[in-house]
């Protein structure tokens, strides 16, 4: 059986759901500099995050 960390939904699905809740708070609760922050950090996970999980795989 393998791993979950090499199952491709996992190495997208979970930074792009992380990714997509980050975006709608900084939209939501933040103003300027720390909404552009927030949508930055949201950019930075979906780019990010996969390429770590699949070296962890």
């Amino acid at each position: 059986m393998p791993s979950i960390l090499e199952r491709p939904v996992f190495h997208y699905g979970i930074p792009l759901i992380n990714a997509v809740i980050v975006a709608v708070v900084g939209f939501t609760v933040f103003t300027g500099v720390a909404r552009l922050f927030a949508l930055a950090l949201a950019a930075i996970e979906v780019v990010v995050v996969p390429q770590i999980l699949k070296r962890a795989a």
